[in-house]
């Protein structure tokens, strides 16, 4: 195969791939005759877990003895604390609230806060470092088991600053973790389209303003990943209901 051959069909490939990565991307529409879905999400045969960490560096801030990193939290009720309910693959529909363009995750007394947040895919991720000592913030997006880098950055003095935009691959989250503390570790949901519910207190989700339609339907926690729990039919102006389950 001669050299302009394989040029051309490496261009016609890039074509394809940006054309498809274009067609892929999320567009924001009014939404006037939209239903919603709610329900509860249970723990199902999931079980809490930690990870237990000795704390081996800068004591004077970052404390003593061990710090317990909790991976998965059951909530009284045998719900999932911090699970996401989210519609997979919506192709448009309401506009994202701003909230989740920008998001800021600070590092103070070499913990992350918050420990468990959410932005839009394509916003922009702050981290800030409020503490008198070197930090390396890193943050790798959960493909299945496979996680890839999004963010790898030294920030060695109190007050650094790093902005970067996030854009996600495959994965529905991120794991945040410092590489100066190995027991600071923090997750993150990036949500491809705004047709996403946190889970309350008690388990319970509401996803409202959504176009009528057939959509894939799938739970994600930190630490469990991604699970594909079916899919649901959304009439206008009525809410449907449904319960799930990891």
């Amino acid at each position: 195969m001669n050299r302009l051959f394989k040029g051309i069909l490496c261009t016609v490939a890039l074509v394809s791939f940006t054309g498809l990565a274009h067609a892929a991307k999320y567009k924001e529409i009014d939404v006037s005759d939209g239903g919603s879905i709610s329900g509860k999400v249970m723990a199902g045969g999931v079980v809490e877990k930690t990870k237990t960490f000795t704390i081996s560096k800068d004591p004077q801030i970052c404390g003593e003895g061990k710090r317990i990193v909790p991976l998965v939290e059951i909530n009284k009720n045998g719900t999932v604390k911090n699970a996401i309910v989210f519609l997979y693959k919506v192709k448009q529909g309401k506009a994202f609230p701003k909230e989740l363009m920008n998001v800021t995750i600070n590092q103070e007394k070499c913990a992350f806060a918050p420990g468990f947040s959410v932005m839009a895919n394509g916003g922009k991720l702050t981290a800030v470092n409020s503490d008198k000592t070197l930090h390396n913030i890193h943050t790798y997006e959960l493909i299945g088991k496979a996680r890839r880098t999004a963010i790898n950055v030294s920030q060695p003095n109190a007050g650094d600053k790093v902005t970067k935009k996030i854009k996600m691959r495959k994965g529905a989250g991120m794991k945040i973790e410092c590489d100066a503390h190995d027991f600071m570790h923090a997750y993150m949901f990036v949500a491809q389209s705004p047709y996403f519910s946190v889970v309350n207190e008690n388990g319970e989700f509401t996803i409202g303003d959504i176009p009528p339609g057939e959509y894939k339907i799938r739970l994600w926690q930190g630490f469990l990943g991604e699970i594909k729990s079916g899919k649901v039919k959304v009439a206008s102006g009525a809410d449907t209901k449904i319960d799930l389950s990891f």
